[in-house]
């Protein structure tokens, strides 16, 4: 079965608010498109009414969908003992929305499970409406922090890289003309600035060529 459920978008203009008053989140909860995977009982229709009432555009499903409505911002997954068997692959891409779990125990079963989808938050049953307006700043806000942490991560290792290259391109060039290490970076990084490209490509462009003169000979 399927309830699809949306408030209406805020057609004004939202109040402007000093810096840091109130996170993103917060500005952005009526422009925020939440899936809730849950069954269709008493504890989903509260969860959907309070995500309704905060604002937020609420698409519901049950049983749950191979993946989340394209464009979701948030995914409330209810996980029960006898829902737990459901495998949320979704949740394992790069891409996935950040997670919030709906529990009604706290046994090792349930919380591996937690765990699995990789929930950032945790509402729990029976819902009320106190707990699921921070479910959601919260999650969104530590998958926020994630996702600039990885793209950090993917940068410093890019430089690394870089850094790697250039040494790697420094050793073949004092190798083959028995020149010094400063020297052989002045070259490289002199090629660059003729080309007009970045210092790691022109030592790239060293490695294969000595690799595919290597293999050659």
């Amino acid at each position: 079965m399927r309830g699809d459920n949306g408030s209406a978008r805020n057609g004004g203009r939202a109040e402007s608010a000093p810096t840091g008053a109130k996170s993103r989140v917060l500005r952005d909860l009526r422009s925020m498109h939440v899936c809730v995977f849950h069954p269709l009982n008493r504890d989903g229709e509260l969860l959907t009414q309070q995500l309704q009432r905060i604002g937020c555009q609420t698409h519901c499903f049950w049983p749950p969908l191979a993946a989340p409505v394209a464009g979701s911002d948030l995914v409330f997954i209810g996980l029960y003992p006898d829902t737990i068997d459901y495998e949320f692959a979704w949740c394992n891409a790069d891409d996935a929305p950040p997670v919030v779990a709906v529990v009604n125990y706290e046994n090792p079963t349930i919380i591996d499970a937690v765990l699995r989808v990789g929930a950032k938050a945790v509402v729990a049953c029976p819902v009320r409406s106190f707990g699921v307006l921070s479910a959601i700043v919260l999650a969104q806000q530590i998958s926020g922090e994630i996702k600039r942490l990885h793209k950090r991560v993917a940068r410093l290792e890019e430089k690394v890289e870089g850094v790697r290259k250039i040494a790697e391109a420094q050793q073949i060039l004092v190798r083959q003309q028995g020149i010094g290490k400063l020297e052989a970076y002045r070259a490289i990084r002199a090629q660059a600035m003729t080309k007009r490209v970045p210092i790691e490509e022109i030592a790239s462009a060293i490695i294969a060529a000595d690799e595919y003169l290597s293999l050659r000979g």
